[in-house]
C-alpha cells in the first residue's frame, strides 16, 4: 500500500509587521512560486485586504505572461492585534485577530506552521496557551542565526527567557544542537556557553552550573566562550539567557549599519576614496548580505509543540518568503521530534 504524502500547510499571519499586509503578501507569493508543490500558504488576515493585495500581483503578471494558479488561499480574520497591545489582554478582547486563528490552524491540525511578524509576545503567549510545549521542556527558547567567520551560527535563547536556571539552558543547548544539525546539517554541532571567561569558574552562578550540566551531558560541549568569539564561529550553538541574548542580537544586528555608516562618512572624503569604495563594491555587497536579517526570514520558537516562526516587525518581502520556506524544512525535517528523541535519551540517561 502506498501513502500518499499530504502537501505542508503553513499558516501565515497577513496582518503582522509594520507593512502588513502588502509586505506579507509579496513574500508569500514569492514562496509560493518556488514551492513546487512542498507547501501551500494560508494567508490569515482581513479578507478585503488581503485579497486586494493578491488581485493587485494577479492583474499585474497578467500583463507580462500567463499566471498560474499558486498554493495560496485565505482565512479570513476580522481582528488584528498591533504591536503596543499587551499580549494576554488583546488576545481575550480579539479571538478572531490573525494571531489567534493562526496558532488555532495548528491546534485544528489544518495547518502545520505558522508564520508571523506581528506582536511577539502575542504570538508567544497564544502558541504557550493553545499548544503547550514539547515534553520535558520547561521554557520555550527564540532561536535566531548571526554571521560567523565560518557559515551561521545559533543563538537562543534571544528574548523569551530573561531569567533562566541551568536546566533552562542545558534545554536550550539540546534543541539548538537538534536545530543545528537537521536544518543546517552540522554533524556533532558545537556546543558553546556565553560567558565572561573561557575558564569553567567564570561567570555567575548561573553559567557555572550550567557549565557543569552541559560538560556532563551527551552534547559536543567545548566551553565557555566569549563576546569575541562568536562571529569567529568558534561553536555552531551558543547558549544564554534570553537577557544576554537579546543583548547581543540587538548589537550584531546593528554592526551592519554602523560599519556602513562609517564607510559612507569616509568614501565622500575624496577622488580615490571613492575609487577604492567602488573597487570594494561586490565584496560591501556580500558582506551586508551576511549581517541581513532577511536571508534568514525569522527566529523559530523551539520547544513548543508545534512549528512557530516569529519574523522582525519590519520584515521585508525577501525575509518573509524565507520565513516560510525555513518553515516549510522545519516541519520537512521533523524537527521537533527529534528534539523529543534527545530529551527521551537524556531523561533515561539520568536514571
Amino acid at each position: 500500500m502506498i501513502l500518499l504524502q499530504t502537501m505542508i500547510k503553513i499558516a501565515v499571519d497577513a496582518m503582522g509587521g509594520d507593512n502588513a499586509p502588502e509586505v506579507i503578501v509579496d513574500g508569500a507569493i514569492g514562496a509560493a512560486r518556488e514551492s513546487e508543490g512542498r507547501f501551500e500558504v494560508l494567508l490569515v488576515g482581513l479578507e478585503e485586504k488581503v485579497r486586494k493585495e493578491l488581485d493587485r500581483h494577479h492583474r499585474l503578471k497578467k500583463l507580462y505572461h500567463r499566471v498560474k494558479k499558486l498554493p495560496i488561499s485565505i482565512v479570513n480574520a476580522t481582528q488584528t492585534i498591533e504591536m503596543g497591545e499587551s499580549p494576554i489582554e488583546a488576545l481575550k478582547k480579539k479571538p478572531n485577530s490573525s494571531i489567534s486563528l493562526g496558532i488555532q490552524l495548528q491546534k485544528e491540525k489544518k495547518a502545520d506552521a505558522f508564520v508571523s511578524a506581528g506582536n511577539t509576545g502575542a504570538v508567544m503567549a497564544a502558541t504557550l496557551l493553545r499548544l503547550d510545549r514539547l515534553e520535558g521542556i520547561d521554557r520555550p527558547a527564540i532561536a535566531t542565526f548571526v554571521p560567523t567567520e565560518h557559515g551561521t551560527a545559533i543563538v537562543l535563547d534571544v528574548g523569551a527567557n530573561v531569567d533562566c536556571k541551568p536546566h533552562h539552558l542545558l534545554q536550550f543547548a539540546t534543541m539548538g544542537s537538534i536545530y543545528s544539525q537537521y536544518i543546517f546539517n552540522r554533524e556533532n554541532p558545537k556546543v558553546g556557553l556565553l560567558n565572561v571567561g573561557e575558564e569553567s569558574s567564570k561567570g555567575n552562578e548561573l553559567t557555572q552550573k550550567t557549565y557543569q550540566l552541559l560538560a556532563s551531558s551527551s552534547l559536543n560541549f567545548i566551553g565557555n566562550l566569549e563576546g569575541k568569539d562568536v562571529l569567529h564561529g568558534t561553536a555552531d550553538v551558543i547558549v544564554c539567557d534570553g537577557f544576554v541574548g537579546n543583548v547581543l542580537l540587538k548589537l550584531t544586528e546593528s554592526v551592519i549599519v554602523l560599519f556602513f555608516s562609517i564607510i559612507k562618512q569616509h568614501v565622500y572624503t575624496n577622488l580615490w576614496a571613492k575609487i577604492g569604495a567602488f573597487l570594494l563594491k561586490p565584496a560591501l555587497k556580500q558582506f551586508a548580505t551576511d549581517f541581513d536579517y532577511a536571508e534568514y526570514g525569522g527566529a523559530p520558537l523551539l520547544g513548543v509543540n508545534s512549528t512557530c516562526i516569529i519574523c522582525h516587525g519590519r520584515s521585508t518581502a525577501k525575509a518573509i518568503g524565507n520565513a516560510i520556506r525555513l518553515a516549510a524544512q522545519f516541519v520537512e525535517k521533523r524537527v521537533n521530534e527529534h528534539i523529543k528523541e534527545a530529551l527521551k535519551k537524556y531523561q533515561m540517561a539520568k536514571k
